[in-house]
Order: structure tokens, then sequence, then C-alpha cells
């Protein structure tokens, strides 16, 4: 049963569809983190009077049986159900009685929601926090591979001054500490419980809510005191954690493009392991950088997902709109994405190594022509003048 039927004529099957289209199954990912919200929410309605110890202990060991079933893959959500939520609610109903009945006592699905994704993105960000730091390791170990070697760097895609391996490699670890200290920002703003806001206008007065108490329970650091606002980040937020997302994405993508520029024939300056690269059905000398094309091209598909989020807020009234529920998808495949990635990254990095005959040979003579002018100019020659007088002894190429 919808929560929302109040009788009458049933909604028609076209509206249902589109209205739910696949919110039940993205709900799936949200059901534990809505089970867990559950738990604190009965926790405080046994506090202020609602339900028994009886009917408490009931509630909790269903709660903890539709985690256990979710978790094998065997409680599943009905378009019926249209969310998480109201299949939860419904199981309850048919196993817990009237005690599963007045579980709904002083909350909305808008906040419901709101609980249950806020959870999920802090577990996806503390997840994200440990794939950062991985990244960092094998940076760091593939940086040392080649510590101090002479290489060529470049500036329009053409030579420009010499630099190392590691300083190269080194700038991508630099640019993740960036991205953690982004991430610790955004992880920040979600640590706010919404559980309690209800519709977006908080409770009538004289309702027992101790918002304090759930949570608490729940882990968060504090609470969002402005109902209204709280309905403000559904979408806002969802943009942030897929900024950091796109954020880091962009540093990949820059690698990966470094990588597949680095390693072919006409650069020579890095080699590629065959347990990283696929090859051509036609073409039999081919060993292809796969995973790094598909690597530089996910920043395009979780960019994507970022102004998608952005587009559907854009123009929005304050207060809950149907219109947020279509900012789930592009999130959790956002997310997605960027865990496959620096999984991914990772894994392929372990098959690079420096080619230290290609780095020597890349290192032609141009590429200490502003030393040399800046040596003139140590000397006491004007700068302009040296640049001017190496010009000529590194002529342009």
């Amino acid at each position: 049963m919808k929560l929302w039927r109040k009788g009458g004529k049933k909604l028609a099957p076209a509206i249902e569809r589109f209205t739910v289209g696949n919110d039940y199954l993205l709900d799936q990912k949200l059901l534990p983190y809505d089970c867990d919200a559950s738990l604190a929410h009965a926790a405080m309605l046994k506090k202020t009077g609602i339900l028994s110890a009886s009917e408490l202990a009931l509630i909790e060991r269903c709660l903890k049986r539709v985690k256990k079933l979710s978790a094998e893959g065997k409680f599943r959500i009905r378009p019926s159900d249209e969310d998480c939520h109201t299949a939860i609610e419904n199981y309850l109903a048919r196993r817990c009685g009237k005690a599963g009945l007045k579980i709904h006592t002083g909350r909305s699905r808008n906040d419901q929601v709101l609980t249950a994704l806020r959870l999920y993105e802090k577990d996806e960000l503390k997840s994200l926090a440990a794939r950062l730091t991985q990244f960092k390791t094998t940076i760091a170990r593939l940086a040392k591979s080649g510590k101090g070697l002479k290489m060529p760097g470049y500036t329009h895609t053409r030579r420009a001054m010499p630099t190392t391996w590691d300083t190269w490699l080194s700038a991508f670890s630099a640019a993740a500490d960036d991205n953690i200290i982004l991430l610790t920002c955004i992880r920040g703003l979600l640590d706010k419980s919404p559980l309690g806001t209800a519709a977006g206008f908080g409770l009538p007065s004289g309702i027992d809510n101790d918002r304090a108490m759930t949570a608490r329970l729940m882990g968060f650091a504090g609470l969002i005191e402005n109902p209204v606002c709280a309905q403000l980040g559904r979408g806002k937020l969802e943009a942030s954690v897929l900024h950091l997302c796109s954020q880091i994405m962009l540093d990949l993508s820059r690698l990966s493009a470094d990588i597949i520029l680095f390693s072919t024939p006409e650069f020579g300056l890095l080699k590629l392991g065959p347990e990283i690269c696929t090859g051509s059905s036609i073409m039999p000398q081919k060993r292809n950088p796969d995973v790094f094309e598909l690597l530089r091209a996910k920043y395009a598909v979780v960019l994507a997902e970022e102004f998608k989020v952005k587009a559907i807020c854009g123009g929005l009234p304050s207060g809950y709109n149907r219109d947020l529920q279509l900012t789930k998808e592009p999130l959790m495949s956002g997310l997605q994405a960027t865990q496959d990635s620096l999984e991914a990254a990772c894994a392929a990095l372990g098959g690079v190594q420096p080619d230290s005959e290609g780095c020597a040979k890349a290192l032609t003579a141009e590429l200490y022509s502003a030393e040399a002018a800046l040596k003139m100019a140590k000397a006491g020659i004007p700068f302009r003048a040296a640049y001017r007088k190496a010009s000529k002894k590194f002529p342009a190429r």
C-alpha cells in the first residue's frame, strides 16, 4: 500500500509507471540506511511515549531482519511500493501490526529520503577517502621507481624544460591531497541530521521530537536546524558530492592523457605492461592503452552527472518538488564511476614503468635554453638580451 493513499480511485497505470520510474531499483542501495534511520526514530518514539518497550523491541527485530534480507539480496522493493520507505513500512505493518503503523509518527518521506541519502553519502565518502589514499600510495611507489630520472616537461604538447619522473608523478599525489581537503569539507556539510524536519516545515508545537537523540544514534555530528533549509539541501549537496567526484576524475583524466602520450613510440618515455593492455582483432602488433582511454573519458561521464543534478535543481522554488527524485540516479552513477575509476587506476598504474633510455634520448639540447638564459642573466646580462642570445644558440623546433 502506498503511504499517501487515502482511498478513492487508484492511480492510472501509466502515471504510476512514470512517477515511480526506476526509483524502486535505486532505493535498494538506500534501504539499509533507511533501516538505520528507522531504528533511531523508533528509539526516539519509545522515549517520547509513542511506542512501548515491547513494541520497540518488535520493530527493532523486524528492521534488523530487513537489513539482513537486503544484504542477502532477498528483500526486493516492488514498483507498487514506489521506494524503500514504503516497502519497509509495509513490511513493519505486516509483521508488527499496530506497532508498525506507528513508525511514521513525526516524520515524512521527505526527511526520510534526505536522511538515508546523507547516511549513504557519508559512507561513500569514507570509501572514496580510502581509495584516494590507496591512489596516493600507488603513485608514490611508481614515482620511486624512477626517482631522479630526468625527462622532458611539456607545454602545448611540445618539449619545454627538463623535469624528473618523480616530480611529474608527485604532482598527481599533491592534486589528490587537494581532493581530500575538498572531501573533508563536503563530509562536514553532510554530517548534519535532517531527520525530524518532516515535510520541510518541522512538526507542530507540542509534538515531542528529540532530534538530537536520533542524530546521535545515527552518528551525525549535528542537526540541520532550519527545516526549510533541509529541503534546500536536496540536490545542492548531491551536486557538491558530484563536484568532488568530477575533480577526482579530472586528475585521473589528465594523468591518463599523459600516460597515453608518453607511452607512444613517438614519445617513448614509459612502457605499459601487457597485463594492462588490450589488442587489435586485425593488427597483431597492437598493444592498446584502453584502460587509460576509458579513464580519460570517464571524467566527461561524471561531469555530466554533476551538471544533470545542477540543471534539475536550477529554478526550483524552495520546499520539496518531485523533480528532485531525478537527482538520485546521477548521484549514485557518478559515485560508482569514480569508485570504479580509482580502483582501475591503481591496478593500471602497477603496469607502468619508466623507459630510462627513451627519457635520455628525449632530453634534446633546446630543453636547456631557459637554463642558459638564466645563467647569463645571473652573470649580469639583462634577461631579455640573454633570452635572445639563447634563442640563437637553441633555435625553435
